[in-house]
């Protein structure tokens, strides 16, 4: 009797101390995802997207990730510059007409706060390749319509190539006019949904 009371009272606690995770709609007017890219060996080409959409489910409580999953619309790349826009578009690099979408969905996020790993498969042109960002769960505040909102940053690296962006010249000089690691940066702010 004695041992069924202490484990009736164990599970008690283990379910008040327990947090639940929301699911937060990612902001899009309130979150960037960036990149940069060596140019030419002594600048650094710095670029967004600006259509996509994801989740994000967060335990507030203790400032952990369960899950993310996006989609951008490689249409969406800006860099500034609407010919190199346009070269990034077409077939060289994302070939927006033909893939449309670069998809990312985690599969392991270890850590909390500003310590947290997340791997996950980033699909660009049609292959997958597993990626892992660094990032932090900033915090929550209450929004001005009453809903919760969460924020987070992430940060990684990938190889264009292993993507199938191929593309590159060298100059007369012997100097690569593109670089191969692309600088991948996201400031998301969400709202639960």
């Amino acid at each position: 009797m004695i041992k069924k009371l202490s484990l009736l009272l164990l599970a008690a606690l283990l379910v008040t101390s327990t947090s639940f995770a929301e699911t937060f709609q990612v902001d899009t007017p309130h979150t960037q995802i960036h990149f940069s890219v060596q140019h030419l060996v002594v600048f650094k080409v710095r670029g967004n997207f600006n259509d996509f959409v994801g989740v994000v489910e967060a335990d507030p409580k203790n400032k952990t990730i369960v899950s993310a999953e996006a989609t951008i619309q490689t249409a969406s790349v800006a860099t500034r510059n609407e010919k190199r826009d346009k070269h990034l578009r077409s077939a060289d690099f994302f070939n927006a007409a033909e893939y449309p979408e670069i998809h990312f969905k985690s599969k392991k996020v270890t850590g909390s706060g500003d310590n947290i790993t997340l791997v996950g498969d980033m699909t660009i042109k049609g292959i997958t390749k597993e990626i892992v960002l660094k990032g932090s769960f900033l915090g929550t505040t209450t929004g001005p319509k009453g809903k919760l909102r969460a924020g987070f940053e992430a940060t990684g690296t990938i190889n264009r190539k292993d993507f199938g962006l191929n593309w590159s010249k060298v100059t007369e000089t012997g100097g690569i006019i593109v670089g191969d690691e692309i600088q991948i940066g996201l400031e998301i702010e969400s709202i639960v949904k």
